[in-house]
């Protein structure tokens, strides 16, 4: 393995590096194993790299380090993401070890969340963080390993949030580079302007490292939405009055969210200020090969093939001509200089031309298509690389999809646990103390009030779709009920896929969906429902467990339970919302972190620490499906009559 300042030295044209991370499930890590394979084979450039995230804390670190084990054996370069804050330095050193016995060159330092002092620690006795700031981190490693790796740090065209302004965050990145770091690259953004002026301050300021800008394709709007949210990134004008219109059509912003990166990409290499840049992939394929093959950088005309093409049935070839307006402009603003609006092509009935090679050079090589099966869930049955199609999970992407999915519980790149700052948690949320106040919390929420405009569980204000059924989530969250609601949907039939509430997918589609709760309750309330379900409604499918591992249900033992779906034109039916045991158990510890996590914003011994810790420690999480989707009401007479 080599150096990634080494490679990037050795090269005269400009190259990309593509950001993975670790998937929650086994299934979706067979999927992603896959998925990188193809994106890293011909007709499509090889990357100059692959980076694997590192969850704060090394909340991730074993599956970290399990996918960044798989990507050497495919013979890529690694880039280690790791974090330092809030766990044992006994912790830096075992993934430092691991990455040199399985000669992994490159690591990007990062601090991670902000140490805890020792009042807010999670144990009576806690030991002192040796590291405070990613500058430490950097200094440990170039103490200990000399110059065997090759250090990286975060970038932030945007001051960071701890930065009082612009100066004093560049200062932080000097203060890093100057401790040993050799490369940047950088947190996303969307004004390529401002990013290329924030470069020539770089350098002005003598930081003198390779740059390279971290680009993450817009997947969905909602995402969007709420990664800049998160990140307090600034958006042109331009950009959010083209996305407005076309919000609700998923494909169309899709389709959007690569042309734009595309023009961002090519208007940044030919600034000639970065040798290249960085994709953060969000374990998605679609986008990124997108933007690869609109760069002109896909070999598909002189003919490469794939070992891992994805099947696409009576589908058009794009022309290369479909981002253009005629003139060789793109019509996607870049800092406002736009004059068209995007094109809203469905993708579901055209294909592009490096598919369209992979699939046909498949075809000339084995006489036959390739099947379309994806990994069984559960990880059974794993893939070879030439049976998983590439874009089955695109719509929509996050916590409410198919487990076998790669990006499975992954909404914005974000990772898991609370998203927003500690300050700003402690204002919105206040200090409870008992049940009570925890129901007027999400009751509040519910109600759109300004005071509480987020919860631990959400950081949107409520949906349109959910507030079709409030008054049923209000009397579920009341102090009476204290059923804590965390996930819903109403029931739907058949509504159009551009419809403004219930529309996803392409155009010219119709969606359906199951009504769907998923609330937090004491164990007793468990018990009720597991035996009023046993007396009757066989219309509904329920999933229950603790943190302590313990579990209910009233499903088949492998029943996989679709809940959202939708029929578009010229493709399979999507099934975008799958809930079954598997997903229930993946995403329950992580809703029990969320309140562990929240309960370390207040000191030791607090009570609204014990109140906290103790709902982690012994109340439930419930998942209810109704799958009479014609029944608008059916769930939630159910739950409250």
């Amino acid at each position: 393995m080599s150096q990634l300042t080494s490679l990037i030295s050795s090269r005269d044209v400009p190259f990309h590096t593509f950001e993975f991370f670790p998937p929650r499930t086994e299934a979706g890590l067979v999927n992603l194993l896959d998925r990188i394979r193809r994106l890293a084979s011909e007709p499509l450039p090889a990357p100059l790299a692959v980076s694997v995230t590192w969850g704060a804390g090394g909340s991730t670190a074993d599956r970290s380090l399990e996918l960044a084990e798989h990507v050497v054996k495919m013979g890529l370069d690694v880039v280690l993401h790791l974090t330092c804050t809030n766990m044992a330095k006994e912790k830096v050193d075992q993934a430092l070890e691991r990455c040199r016995a399985l000669g992994i060159r490159n690591i990007l330092a990062l601090r991670g969340d902000p140490p805890r002092s020792e009042e807010y620690a999670v144990s009576s006795d806690p030991t002192p963080d040796f590291f405070k700031h990613a500058d430490d981190l950097v200094r440990y490693i170039r103490a200990e390993h000399a110059d065997y790796f090759c250090i990286g740090v975060a970038g932030y065209p945007t001051p960071h949030s701890d930065s009082e302004n612009e100066e004093d965050d560049l200062h932080w990145l000097k203060v890093k580079c100057d401790a040993g770091a050799d490369f940047i690259i950088t947190q996303l953004f969307y004004d390529v302007d401002g990013f290329l002026n924030w470069v020539k301050t770089c350098r002005e300021k003598g930081i003198s490292q390779p740059i390279i800008p971290g680009i993450m394709p817009i997947q969905n709007f909602a995402s969007f939405r709420r990664l800049v949210n998160l990140t307090k990134c600034p958006v042109p004008d331009a950009i959010m009055a083209e996305l407005e219109p076309i919000s609700s059509d998923d494909a169309a912003v899709k389709k959007y969210g690569a042309e734009l990166a595309t023009k961002m990409v090519s208007q940044i290499l030919g600034s000639k200020l970065v040798p290249g840049v960085h994709f953060c992939t969000l374990n998605l394929e679609k986008s990124v090969r997108t933007i690869l093959e609109n760069l002109g950088w896909s070999s598909a005309a002189s003919g490469g093939r794939s070992n891992s093409p994805a099947p696409r049935h009576n589908r058009l070839i794009e022309d290369d001509a479909d981002m253009s307006n005629g003139n060789g402009s793109t019509g996607i603003a870049i800092n406002g200089n736009s004059k068209l609006s995007p094109t809203t092509q469905l993708k579901a009935l055209s294909i592009s031309p490096s598919e369209a090679s992979q699939l046909a050079q498949w075809g000339l090589t084995h006489n036959t298509l390739p099947p379309t099966p994806k990994a069984g869930l559960g990880g059974k049955g794993a893939s070879t690389g030439a049976t998983t199609e590439d874009s089955w999970d695109e719509y929509p992407n996050g916590r409410f999809t198919d487990v076998r999915s790669p990006a499975y519980g992954e909404i914005d790149g974000w990772g898991s646990g609370l998203k927003i700052t500690a300050a700003q948690a402690l204002k919105e949320w206040g200090t409870p103390t008992d049940a009570s106040q925890l129901s007027s919390l999400f009751t509040s929420y519910l109600q759109s009030s300004p005071q509480t405009p987020t919860t631990p569980f959400c950081d949107l204000p409520l949906s349109p779709e959910s507030a079709t059924i409030l008054p049923h989530l209000v009397a579920l969250n009341s102090s009476k009920l204290q059923h804590w609601t965390v996930g819903s949907q109403p029931a739907v039939d058949a509504a159009k896929s551009d419809d403004p509430i219930h529309g996803w997918g392409p155009r010219g589609g119709y969606v359906f969906q199951k009504a769907f709760v998923e609330f937090f309750v004491r164990e007793e309330e468990v018990n009720r429902l597991e035996e009023k379900l046993k007396k009757g409604d066989s219309q509904i499918t329920m999933y229950a467990g603790n943190k302590q591992g313990d579990f209910k249900t009233n499903a088949l033992k492998d029943a996989v339970n679709a809940v959202t779906w939708g029929v578009f034109p010229g493709q399979e039916i999507s099934q975008s919302t799958i809930i079954e045991e598997t997903s229930f158990h993946a995403w329950k510890e992580e809703a029990f972190d969320i309140w562990t996590e929240w309960s370390l914003l207040y000191p030791r011994q607090s009570p609204a620490r014990k109140l906290l810790e103790g709902i982690a420690g012994e109340w439930w999480l419930v998942s209810l499906i109704h799958h009479d989707y014609k029944d608008a009401e059916g769930l939630w007479k159910f739950l409250l009559e």
